[in-house]
């Protein structure tokens, strides 16, 4: 029977995808490890490989489909014998349509096909455990949906945000409960519909350029992070002077080859993401992430740091930056770049950390707050390094100093531990030979 090609989760979050192009054509021969399409994901461009032998018999999706939902059939394979031509899609079971539950009925009367046993857990509380993503629990924790009442679309079953969404639909049930007195609310601001704005300016004066996925992905979790973490900041200004002539004498020394091209090249965003990472592990406590359940202590200092890339950004992550020398931050982190700009990362080169750096210093920015990055429970934001005029010795003195900025998730960490981690930092900075023993 013929052999569908489905769109593959290339992450634990991903619920869809863009088809970018396909690589085989209908007709062709295929085998077991056949690259056959590449997917372009909110951060990066994979390769779907084949996984069984046959004939490509029909490309369901075209390229350059925008937003192909996991699982969705994207092609079919035919097996040896079978008619190429005329093959279809093999029949995948179809979710069942959501459902809503209503009030408990006498013992008598079963209970709604989809609703959760006696006992069963609703949104997260005691009970068989619901498999949705944290979009789709947020949902329906505001509009008081039942998620074991919804069946899912997503991986597995998952409950996913249009399984909820199209709850939303259906009818309402009523329930014999007499309502609750109402409580005096200010109305929810309601964002401008894209018409309403449109309206604003003139017809003609803009163009407009659609939003790809990677910036949707980053507007949605822009907003999600703020709304959801309780932000708090802590602002230090560090005297670069002793790193700076460190960092000179280090890269003069830096072994050449026939060339004459040095080994590396240390960056001050190098020393940035060391200092980080020993600071993390000086300060243990403040190397977590929050999970509703349990504070997650890492063992070692994975630092994410912000890349500019056409049309966003997207943080790659140092793995154990704390064990790692300079030298080696510095090559990753170019590899990192080159890479993350023909969006080649791969997904666990991006995800997860224990904090993040966003140097805006290369452009002139004296100081500035930024937006943590879940599930990071951290972020730094580092300024530009400037001669400034200090205080030294009770005399006035000329430094070079850069204005360093920690937001910390204050659900994890505390006003002073934050301060015990940006304190760890800056002495790190100001003292850089602690930075190679």
């Amino acid at each position: 029977m013929p052999i569908n090609i489905l769109m593959p989760a290339l992450s634990p979050t991903m619920e869809k995808g863009n088809l970018s192009r396909w690589l085989k054509k209908e007709g062709d021969t295929v085998k077991s490890g056949d690259i056959l399409a590449e997917i372009e994901t909110d951060k990066a461009t994979m390769e779907v490989e084949a996984v069984d032998e046959g004939v490509l018999a029909k490309i369901v999706v075209p390229d350059g489909t925008a937003d192909v939902a996991v699982n969705d059939v994207i092609g079919v394979i035919a097996g040896d014998g079978e008619d190429a031509a005329s093959a279809a899609p093999a029949a995948a079971p179809k979710a069942a349509p959501p459902t809503t539950v209503s009030a408990p009925a006498p013992a008598t009367v079963a209970p709604a096909p989809g609703a959760a046993p006696l006992g069963a857990s609703v949104n997260g509380h005691a009970g068989p455990r619901i498999f949705a993503s944290p979009l789709a629990r947020r949902i329906a924790k505001t509009e008081g949906l039942d998620l074991s009442a919804i069946a899912g679309s997503g991986p597995h079953g998952r409950v996913i945000e249009r399984d909820v969404k199209a709850a939303l639909t259906q009818p309402r049930p009523q329930t014999a409960k007499a309502p609750a007195a109402p409580t005096p609310t200010m109305p929810a601001p309601t964002p401008a519909s894209d018409d309403a704005i449109r309206k604003l300016f003139q017809p003609g004066s803009y163009d407009e350029t659609p939003h790809d996925s990677m910036r949707k992905t980053i507007a949605r979790r822009l907003v999600e992070a703020s709304q959801t973490i309780p932000h708090f900041y802590l602002s230090v200004d560090c005297d670069l002077d002793a790193l700076l002539a460190l960092r000179e004498s280090i890269n003069a020394s830096a072994p050449r080859d026939k060339d004459g091209k040095p080994a590396y090249k240390i960056s001050v965003n190098d020393f940035i993401i060391k200092a980080l990472a020993l600071a993390l592990i000086r300060v243990p406590d403040a190397n977590v992430t929050w999970t509703e359940a349990a504070m997650l202590k890492h063992k070692h200092a994975d630092v994410g740091v912000a890349v500019s890339i056409p049309g966003g950004l997207i943080t790659p992550v140092i793995r154990s930056a704390d064990t790692k020398s300079l030298s080696t931050i510095s090559n990753e982190m170019k590899d990192f770049a080159a890479r993350a700009k023909a969006r080649k990362l791969k997904p666990e080169e991006y995800q997860g950390g224990s904090s993040s750096v966003s140097n805006l210093g290369m452009m002139g920015i004296k100081s500035f707050s930024a937006i943590i990055n879940p599930p990071q429970a951290s972020i730094l934001a580092v300024g530009a390094g400037e001669q400034r005029v200090i205080v030294k010795d009770g005399a006035p003195a000329v430094a070079t100093l850069m204005s360093a900025t920690l937001s910390t998730d204050h659900r994890a960490i505390d006003g002073a531990l934050g301060a015990e981690l940006i304190g760890a930092f800056k002495h790190l900075i100001e003292r850089p030979m602690g930075m190679l023993v």
